[in-house]
């Protein structure tokens, strides 16, 4: 087989019954693999994943290229601690949140989701009219509390027979940004009734995923066929039972020694790897720079997922921003010249300070429709700050005062159909403390129809605040 059909077949024969009637284990996308051409020296790991020297295969490169390649014993996590926990049920440890009637809310730039726990979803959009009289527009996606699959017709249960039937059946898992997430799902149904569906009432599953720093925020709504919906909740009260905790699957390396006359790494595939760094090195800084969270910022013990905040919050995303110094992305994102991306589901945001704040979806059929939801001009802004505070501060113990947020106008964006006015928007920059130095957190809401606000955080800003002018405008620290 050419050399990257070798690493296919590697994978293969993790799944395959290889010579000599060796069953090996079952392949599983959930988790990863890596190839190693460690040559004929070879030193296995004396921790983590184990390897014994008769489970191995022999491999042929179309250009006869031989190798030993020796697979790894899967490791598999932590079951021990999962066989012996006693502690409470899933249910019983969400039971908190649905006894103290916490709602929770997503707004989107049309639509606003309320999830009540254990109650109902409710999908809303209001405006006001001529005289202040506000009008709403509203569909329940669902309501009561969740059915228990095991009791009979009509009763209804929080918990836990609900918890006995998943304790029966495999735990769900949902793909949540690249990685199998376990979930504790809750069914409502009972919603407003659904004309595309002969009036049947709406439904949803809410699905609970373990986040230790959030707040039970909404995550994402997908209307997964007609007029059913799936709701993905954050919260820190199922992280206490160890078959909801997010973990990364270990990786397990696969060593591949190189046979007498043949190379110490397959030719083709060398040659493969040339040519895909070549490919690279155009892109490399963008890739750096505008790196999505999905791999360092979402889900895992180490790194932390997507931010999260309080009531009337759209969330969109953590981005990984740079690997440039700080002094170095300082000055470029004063100057215009670094822009701060954020995003997640249909619309991403694009804020370049002091140029403007684009709305924008990109799609492959019908290319980019970008929206202009605001620009900037020095004369407007210092306008709008002699009416509005544009720094706010906080007291420090030792009773001197420092910057915790600057608020800047962005107006003059394109015309809204709701008002006929131009888009404008708040954009508010605050300090945020992260393990990531170059991480940015950026959500946009919309208080009024075409006006917005776009919260922009991040350790970045934490080093310029205190630079804030009487009209809140950044400078280089000296």
């Amino acid at each position: 087989c050419p050399a990257p059909a070798l690493l296919c077949g590697l994978l293969a024969a993790v799944a395959a019954v290889a010579e000599g009637g060796r069953a090996l284990p079952q392949l599983s996308d959930d988790i990863p693999f890596r190839v190693n051409w460690p040559g004929t020296e070879l030193s296995l790991p004396t921790t983590g994943v184990l390897y014994k020297e008769d489970n191995y295969i022999i491999m042929t490169t179309v250009d006869k290229e031989k190798y030993k390649c020796l697979l790894p014993l899967i490791a598999s996590g932590n079951e021990e601690e999962e066989k012996d926990y006693k502690g409470p049920t899933p249910g019983e440890l969400l039971e908190p949140l649905f006894k103290q009637s916490s709602c929770s809310y997503r707004i989107e730039s049309y639509w606003t989701y309320e999830v009540c726990h254990g109650k109902h979803i409710r999908q809303y959009h209001e405006e006001k009219e001529t005289g202040q009289k506000i009008n709403i527009q509203e569909y329940y996606l669902g309501n009561m509390i969740m059915k228990n699959p095991l009791s009979e017709p009509g009763s209804q249960e929080l918990c836990c027979g609900y918890d006995l039937f998943l304790s029966l059946t495999q735990i769900p898992t949902k793909n949540i940004e690249g990685q199998m997430t376990p979930y504790y799902p809750v069914e409502l149904g009972n919603g407003t009734p659904c004309s595309l569906r002969q009036n049947l009432p709406r439904s949803s599953t809410v699905m609970y995923i373990c986040h230790p720093e959030a707040k039970h925020e909404i995550l994402s709504v997908a209307e997964v066929t007609t007029c059913e919906y799936e709701v993905v909740i954050l919260t820190p009260l199922l992280c206490n039972h160890p078959k909801y905790r997010f973990r990364a699957s270990p990786v397990n390396d696969i060593f591949c020694q190189s046979l007498p006359g043949s190379p110490l790494k397959p030719h083709n595939l060398e040659q493969l790897e040339k040519q895909q760094e070549m490919l690279k090195m155009p892109f490399r800084r963008v890739k750096e720079e505008e790196m999505p969270s999905t791999k360092e910022e979402k889900f895992s013990s180490i790194h932390k997922p997507v931010a999260v905040g309080s009531h009337q919050l759209l969330t969109v995303g953590t981005t990984h921003i740079s690997k440039l110094t700080d002094e170095q992305l300082i000055k470029e994102f004063l100057s215009g010249s670094y822009c701060f991306h954020g995003g997640v589901g249909w619309w991403k945001y694009e804020f370049c300070y002091g140029k403007y704040v684009h709305q924008y979806h990109e799609d492959k059929e019908s290319g980019k429709t970008s929206v202009v939801v605001g620009t900037w001009s020095k004369e407007e802004h210092i306008e709008w700050s002699r009416k509005n505070a544009a720094r706010t501060f906080y007291l420090r113990e030792d009773g001197t005062q420092t910057v915790r947020m600057v608020s800047h106008f962005y107006g003059n964006g394109d015309v809204c159909d709701l008002t006929d006015k131009p888009r404008q928007v708040t954009v508010k920059l605050k300090c945020k403390e992260s393990d990531s130095p170059h991480a940015v957190t950026i959500y946009m809401l919309e208080p009024h129809s075409c006006q917005y606000i776009l919260g922009v955080e991040s350790p970045v800003i934490c080093k310029i605040l205190d630079t804030a002018d009487e009209y809140g405008l950044l400078s280089v620290p000296s």
